[in-house]
């Protein structure tokens, strides 16, 4: 049976605001003529030997592993998991992990900065009509998806909490994902809230639910609107980073045509 293949990723880049100021990636462009000087410096083959005096165009990238769609470990969120396990870092991940049936839970109707709560969660499976199944691969789609690249992308969408994220681990989801900046909701809103109520645990709560279960979750997804609530396959294997707290990833949505 055909396959549509849905690309859940977005792209590399540093020409579009995809991060806060001063955390995003910088990319710089290596042209053909410039590849072709570098082989004859490297190796000794004149220019005008190589085909059309053209040589290898690269790309030399100062980046971090949270740039562009990326896979979180569990050592990103705290050095334990599971409650004082050491924490797997980003090429300890299974692999049996990154494949399963996908699950899309669409809170684009909820406002910048909320926090999605468990009981939010339970009523969106009903919505769709889902019990959630070990190894699901839910996918979180927010007001955030539609803004990529505009200047409030990085403050823009909902964000899973505690409670919520602890809800999906408990039921045995290992991989999930949002197509916001952070899988908390915004962190300035975030540390706004903190320091209006004084509680600090809120801050980065729903990363710190990896300290008490185990699970990753993917950031910066695109395209999460073209998908259906159930019915698709994912597919999200991470760069091999060693002993990385993430790796670069292009997920992909698999639907029978």
């Amino acid at each position: 049976m055909a396959r549509k293949i849905i690309d859940l990723s977005v792209a590399l880049t540093d020409r579009v605001k995809s991060d806060p100021p001063g955390l995003g990636p910088e990319i710089n462009y290596i042209d053909h003529a410039t590849g072709a000087a570098e082989f004859e410096k490297l190796f000794g083959v004149p220019v005008s030997q190589q085909r059309d005096g053209a040589g290898a165009s690269v790309e030399r990238c100062v980046i971090s592993t949270h740039n562009g769609t990326h896979m979180d470990a569990p050592w990103h969120y705290h050095p334990t998991m599971n409650g004082g396990e050491p924490a797997l870092k980003i090429d300890q991940v299974p692999l049996e992990w990154c494949f399963g049936h996908g699950v899309k839970l669409d809170f684009r109707a909820f406002p910048n900065g909320h926090t999605i709560s468990a009981a939010e969660v339970e009523a969106e499976l009903a919505r769709i009509g889902h019990s959630l199944q070990a190894g699901d691969i839910v996918l979180v789609n927010t007001a955030a998806g539609a803004r990529y690249g505009q200047d409030d992308y990085v403050a823009k969408g909902c964000g899973m909490g505690r409670e919520a994220t602890l809800y999906l681990t408990e039921r045995g989801v290992k991989v999930c994902g949002t197509d916001a900046w952070s899988w908390d909701p915004p962190l300035m809103m975030q540390a706004a809230k903190a320091r209006e109520t004084g509680d600090w645990s809120n801050f980065w709560e729903g990363h710190k639910a990896g300290a008490d279960s185990i699970y990753c979750h993917m950031e910066k997804l695109a395209n999460l609107d073209q998908l259906p609530a159930t019915g698709f396959e994912v597919i999200a294997l991470p760069v091999k980073v060693e002993n990385g707290s993430a790796g670069w990833c292009r997920p992909v949505a698999l639907i029978d045509a």
